[in-house]
């Protein structure tokens, strides 16, 4: 079992089980063929966490500790057939839904302006807008989105509007499906991205959708930079018309000279929607918890793919 985490810091493991510690750095803990548990190094580029998979000829499952696949999905087609792909649902939804709410309100309140008027030593005061009263649709409803949902709650929004691949129930009233955005978006204030990336979503906030949002309106992205078309996007802020506040950009890390670090009505901040405080309880639960279920031969939680 090869773990990003030192194994010793985790409690509970199975005690039938092997480990080994490997985070992406260059020497490998063990023979990559002995591995058939592989949970995949976290905050490393795709190159770093794909390195060993051609060696792994005993592998059965890997494992992230992020809820998107993207950077390690395209890797397991050279895998056998039967290897399992299971990510980290429920582990970065508390930090995720945090920052995805300290957008919202950094934004709406014009903190990044305060905050170069501190440095400047000017008073910029000033009329700001309030989340509270405001219509905010969350698409890709999974378990982030619920997350933010419940954060929203406090803050007196006159509406929360859900989206999500498949029409469903749910305790606060119904998810959409994702053919129904053109009806809902002109009448959100604020729109947040929560959904993976995938060929289906690459490109989701295009230059059609960007037009349907309000004038006004506030994008914010705590998905993937993919989802957004970042040409689009640009045209639309540098015309003031809408604003964004982006944890996530594409390219990604946002280059040097990029129009998005200036553009007006624009907060960026550099993809930390997971790394904080809450990540690493979580991330050594979800692993014992996995091991635990390995160990004894059950179904994995998570489970998002199977390779063959």
């Amino acid at each position: 079992m090869w773990l990003p985490i030192p194994p010793e810091e985790i409690d509970g493991l199975p005690d039938t089980l092997e480990y080994a510690h490997w985070d992406g750095g260059p020497d490998f803990p063990t023979d990559p063929a002995r591995c058939a548990f592989y949970c995949v190094p976290y905050m490393k580029p795709p190159q770093v966490c794909t390195r060993p998979l051609p060696a792994m000829a005993n592998l059965r499952v890997v494992q992230t500790l992020t809820a998107g696949i993207d950077h390690i999905k395209p890797a397991l087609a050279d895998l056998a057939p039967g290897v399992r792909l299971c990510n980290a649902r429920g582990v970065h939804d508390a930090s995720t839904a945090e920052l995805a709410l300290t957008l919202i309100l950094a934004s709406l309140r014009g903190i990044p302006d305060f905050v170069r008027g501190q440095d400047a030593e000017e008073w910029r005061s000033g009329f700001r807008p309030a989340l509270a009263d405001k219509s905010v649709l969350i698409v890709g409803y999974g378990a982030i989105g619920s997350a933010i949902e419940d954060r929203l709650v406090p803050f007196e929004c006159e509406r929360v509007m859900r989206v999500a691949r498949s029409p469903r129930t749910t305790e606060r009233g119904p998810v959409h499906p994702i053919a129904e955005l053109p009806q809902l978006l002109p009448d959100a204030d604020v729109v947040v991205l929560v959904t993976p990336l995938t060929e289906d979503t690459r490109g989701l906030a295009g230059a059609e959708f960007l037009s349907r949002m309000k004038d006004g309106a506030l994008l914010v992205n705590v998905a993937r930079g993919g989802v957004v078309d970042t040409k689009a996007l640009l045209s639309e802020v540098e015309s003031g018309r809408l604003r964004a506040a982006l944890d996530v950009t594409d390219p990604e890390p946002l280059p040097t000279g990029h129009p998005l670090w200036h553009a007006p009505g624009v907060l960026i901040s550099p993809h930390v929607g997971g790394p904080t405080s809450a990540f690493l309880p979580r991330a050594k639960r979800l692993l014992r918890d996995q091991l635990i279920r390995y160990a004894r031969g059950e179904s994995l939680a998570h489970l998002v793919a199977t390779t063959g």
